[in-house]
């Protein structure tokens, strides 16, 4: 038989997986938009490229990307800031310089860079909020996209300024080009976190809709099967 004292510390597990985990607040859903098909295509040559892309809890963006064809991995982790701060704790807390980030892995034959640009601010990303996306709020949570070349470079101060002239979102993009830096691989239960927690109250709140949607807007680059790091 379970004791009184056993019983309430099972009723508040849940309270405390969420005190170390992404934010969740009672506010509506993140809305999926079509963004515009870039004019500036990106030309990347033979060979997987790289890129870091930050949108928020790390857990969504890894997630959607890794339901994008042509992905090979995507990496939660933290960019910017130093090593010996690059720890979920002390950036969750907002007291290091660190972006939550994605670092993604990509086969430029299958899908290019802008079109990963297009996906991640139709269905991941809000580039009207500055420091902030969804529940969860704070610098650390800031979007950002950090090239790690100068074409793609190139290509994301186009698109951003195509986005702005688009008239598609309301209200200003805030959302800027960070300089690559260092990116430092988040603590190993963050990985594939999408794939191992798919009942995780967050995920099906925040992400699983993101998934959703990019099957919805963009079926030729949707795969099912979700990609491990």
């Amino acid at each position: 038989m379970i004791s009184g004292r056993v019983r309430r510390a099972l009723l508040f597990l849940p309270l405390l997986l969420f005190s170390t985990a992404c934010q969740q607040s009672a506010a509506a859903s993140e809305t999926i938009v079509r963004a515009p098909l870039a004019k500036h295509r990106a030309s990347e040559g033979e060979g997987l490229k790289s890129a870091i892309f930050a949108g928020g809890c790390f857990w969504g963006v890894e997630g959607v990307f890794s339901h994008v064809k042509g992905v090979k991995s995507a990496i939660s982790g933290y960019h910017g800031g130093t090593r010996a701060r690059a720890d979920y704790k002390a950036v969750s807390a907002g007291r290091t310089l660190h972006a939550e980030a994605v670092k993604v892995t990509y086969d430029p034959a299958v899908v290019r860079y802008d079109q990963l640009l297009r996906i991640f601010f139709s269905v991941t990303a809000d580039p009207t909020l500055k420091n902030r996306q969804g529940p969860d709020i704070g610098a650390h949570y800031r979007a950002a996209l950090v090239p790690v070349t100068a074409g793609q470079r190139k290509v994301a101060a186009a698109y951003l300024r195509q986005m702005e002239k688009s008239g598609i979102w309301k209200r200003p993009i805030v959302t800027g080009i960070e300089s690559y830096q260092r990116f430092y691989r988040a603590e190993t239960y963050h990985q594939d976190f999408m794939l191992k927690n798919p009942r995780h109250p967050y995920i099906l709140r925040w992400d699983a809709p993101k998934v959703r949607g990019l099957a919805k807007l963009f079926p030729k680059h949707f795969q099912k099967r979700f990609t491990k790091r």
